[in-house]
């Protein structure tokens, strides 16, 4: 009995030290600059966003300036969930010409990682990476209580609670709407009223005009008075000369 305990005494002894001589696994870390795709494809329900990414080249263009600029700024994504979509009215997307889809997708990129925390010292209105002919989208974002932030486009107005990717350089946030941009889908200014006519009608032209191929309506008063007169005299000649 006594020879039995011994032995298990020297086998927990040798389990105990064996265990400490073990080499402790390390967490691993990604390698490299993150992939955008990747990240939305892992979070599965980010489907049309991806879609719409590869077909204006996006996520090439993304992915290439992560490798580029790995220790830079940085970026945040805004991604739109497959209901934002959904939740657009029927031909949305199909009304916009390859330029504005590629507007669109870059309305959700911004130029610069953005945690959380750092939204609160956003100043606002935050550049996107999309640009127009009177300038870049710009995005307004306010952080509130409970660790929530506010996004508008001034079309459209969005909370974000969800970060699917928060380790710089690269930010990701789902949206359940779509971020339509105010120089897309906002209202347009109404067209400037065309200037009257600086010159006016003469007083009375009209009536000198008169109708067309009317004569008579044209001709002086007393014009026509002596014009009337004469065939009477002409009649008057011709009478006497039959009766002579």
């Amino acid at each position: 009995m006594a020879r039995s305990v011994a032995v298990a005494v020297v086998l927990v002894a040798m389990a105990v030290a064996a265990s400490a001589q073990a080499p402790t696994a390390a967490p691993t870390t990604p390698s490299g600059p993150p992939n955008v795709t990747a990240i939305l494809e892992k979070g599965g329900q980010y489907t049309t966003f991806i879609r719409l990414m590869k077909e204006t080249q996006q996520d090439t263009q993304l992915n290439s300036q992560l490798n580029n600029s790995f220790n830079g700024n940085g970026y945040t994504v805004f991604a739109p969930t497959d209901n934002a979509f959904n939740n657009l009215k029927p031909g949305t997307l199909n009304s916009l010409t390859q330029q504005q889809q590629v507007a669109l997708v870059q309305g959700h990129v911004l130029p610069q990682f953005y945690s959380m925390d750092s939204f609160e010292t956003a100043s606002n209105p935050v550049r996107t990476q999309a640009s127009g002919t009177d300038g870049p989208y710009t995005l307004n974002i306010t952080a509130t209580s409970n660790n929530q932030v506010n996004v508008s486009t001034g079309v459209v107005d969005v909370t974000v609670t969800n970060a699917l990717s928060s380790v710089k350089p690269l930010a990701v946030y789902s949206v359940d709407k779509v971020l339509l941009p105010f120089e897309l889908f906002g209202v347009k200014a109404p067209a400037a009223a065309p200037t009257a006519s600086s010159t006016k009608p003469k007083k009375g032209s009209e009536a000198a005009s008169g109708p067309a191929g009317s004569e008579d309506a044209a001709e002086p008063t007393g014009a026509a008075s002596a014009r009337a007169v004469g065939w009477g005299v002409a009649g008057v000649a011709a009478v006497l000369g039959c009766l002579l």
